[in-house]
This record gives C-alpha cells, sequence and structure tokens, in this order.
C-alpha cells in the first residue's frame, strides 16, 4: 500500500492490487473537523492500517464512508470502520439492495483466487444512505460535489473536491485500464458520462481514477479523448475496436473481449 498527500487536506492510498484508490478528505479544524473516506483498499493489512494512517496524518475520525459506486472493490471501508455509515447515489443504493450478497460473494471468490488469508470479519453493507445525484454533500464548512457517472455499470458518481482542485471519478479516466463495461452498462451513458465530467476534467489540478495513477487535468483530458474514441469504435466494430495506445496488453485485451461479449448479449446476438 501506498499513501501520499495530494493537498492538505486530501491523502490518496493506492493498494498493493489492483492499483485501487481510496481517497481520504477532510474539513475544518479541531473538533469541528470532518472527514470522509471514499471508496477502499483491498487487502485486509491495508484496511486495517486505515485508522493509524489516519491518526498520524492529523485527520479527525472519520463520520463517513463513501462509495463511487456499487462493485465491490470500491465498498470494503466497511472492513475497517465497521460502524460508520455508507452513503452513495440512489442508483447504487437501488444496485445493492436489488443484489442482496453480490458483493458478498464477489468478494469471496477473489480472496479464494489469490489466496487472501481470512478476513477479521464478513463484508457488511449495513444500512445505506442514499445521497442527492447531481447535488452537493456537506463535510464540516465546505461541500462535496455529486455528479452522476453511469455507464462503467448501471449506477455511480463522481465526486469533486471543490477547495482542493480534485475529481475523484470512480472506475473512469484510468490511464492503465480500458473503458470496461460491466452489470447493466452502457455505452450511450458510458459516453455521456465523460461528456458530464469533460469540464470537471478541464477544471481540475488533479484526476484520481479508481485505478491506477492521478493524472493532472490535461493528462485526464487526453484519456478521456481516447476513451470517447474506443467507445465509439466498440459500438461500430464490435471486437475489431482499436485499444488506446499503452492499453494494449493482455489483461486489456481481455476486457476487450468481454467488452464486445457484453455487447453481443445486449443486442440479444
Amino acid at each position: 500500500m501506498r499513501a501520499v498527500a495530494l493537498h492538505p487536506d486530501v491523502l490518496l492510498v493506492t493498494s498493493a492490487l489492483m492499483a485501487l484508490n481510496c481517497v481520504i478528505v477532510r474539513a475544518g479544524e479541531g473538533a469541528a473537523g470532518e472527514t470522509f473516506v471514499i471508496d477502499s483498499p483491498v487487502l485486509p493489512e491495508e484496511l486495517e492500517s486505515l485508522p493509524a494512517l489516519l491518526a498520524q496524518a492529523g485527520f479527525p475520525a472519520p463520520s463517513g464512508l463513501l462509495a463511487t459506486h456499487g462493485d465491490w472493490d470500491h465498498l470494503l471501508g466497511r472492513l475497517a470502520f465497521a460502524d460508520l455509515p455508507l452513503g452513495c447515489a440512489q442508483s447504487t443504493c437501488s444496485r445493492l439492495q436489488d443484489h442482496p450478497g453480490e458483493a458478498q460473494r464477489e468478494l469471496r471468490a477473489f480472496d479464494e483466487d489469490l489466496y487472501v488469508v481470512q478476513r477479521p470479519r464478513r463484508l457488511a453493507l449495513g444500512s445505506l444512505q442514499a445521497l442527492p445525484v447531481p447535488g452537493r454533500l456537506d463535510i464540516a464548512e465546505r461541500e462535496l460535489e455529486l455528479h452522476e457517472a453511469r455507464g462503467h455499470t448501471s449506477d455511480g458518481m463522481a465526486l469533486r473536491i471543490p477547495w482542493a482542485g480534485i475529481l475523484v471519478a470512480g472506475d473512469y479516466l484510468s490511464r492503465i485500464e480500458i473503458p470496461s463495461l460491466g452489470q447493466g452498462s452502457s455505452i450511450e451513458d458510458y459516453l455521456a458520462t465523460l461528456e458530464r465530467l469533460r469540464p470537471l476534467v478541464a477544471g481540475a489540478a488533479q484526476v484520481v481514477p479508481g485505478h491506477g495513477p492521478v493524472s493532472d487535468g490535461e493528462g485526464a483530458l487526453a484519456v478521456l479523448e481516447e476513451d470517447v474514441v474506443y467507445l465509439r469504435e466498440l459500438r461500430e466494430r464490435g471486437r475489431g475496436a482499436t485499444l488506446p495506445r499503452g492499453r494494449r496488453g493482455p489483461l486489456q485485451k481481455r476486457l476487450h473481449e468481454d467488452n464486445a461479449r457484453v455487447l453481443g448479449i445486449a443486442a440479444g446476438a
């Protein structure tokens, strides 16, 4: 696990697996300060170290967890902070309620495949707090902006931290991963999300994808343009679409095959 400060009020924790990013944001001072943990690392020892990491950085104990979307690898904050409320978009609440136990099953399969040692507790999502998306979320005397982000899955949100100039994009705008179409995904929704994110990216000092390195606004815009080209080609040519330069390795080719398969199913092929 790697932890770096993106801003005096923002920590980035990157898991040793999947290059998965967890963003920790604070606002306010002293007893009036407040902290939120956005998404999560993966490994048990990484999750167990989060409380100590926050204390060492001088951040207040977190008052809530936020998930950009309902994929299992973004929901593990509850394993570090079992009693905290978990906030997410209404679309994510609906997804998780419609598919009870899915995240737990996928986590269990992941752990079995990679011989991850037994976790100290079972993942329990508990009651979810549906957040207004698009909308704003108070954090001490400041606000986080919440923006709809569907397409990778049927649900999701991106978060903007205005005073830090940081956009937390969820599973979009990754320099190491092509756009992937997951549960309930849609190319049209994905393209609409990219256009919705475009002005936010252009005005961002830093963009944090769900997986992979942080980019500045210019770099993230370049990724966005490559993703638009890929998705349009995927829609028109299926498996014949050209993968973005720098994202053509074996894993990305498998993701591309999965994307083409999802499209085939959606089209009734």
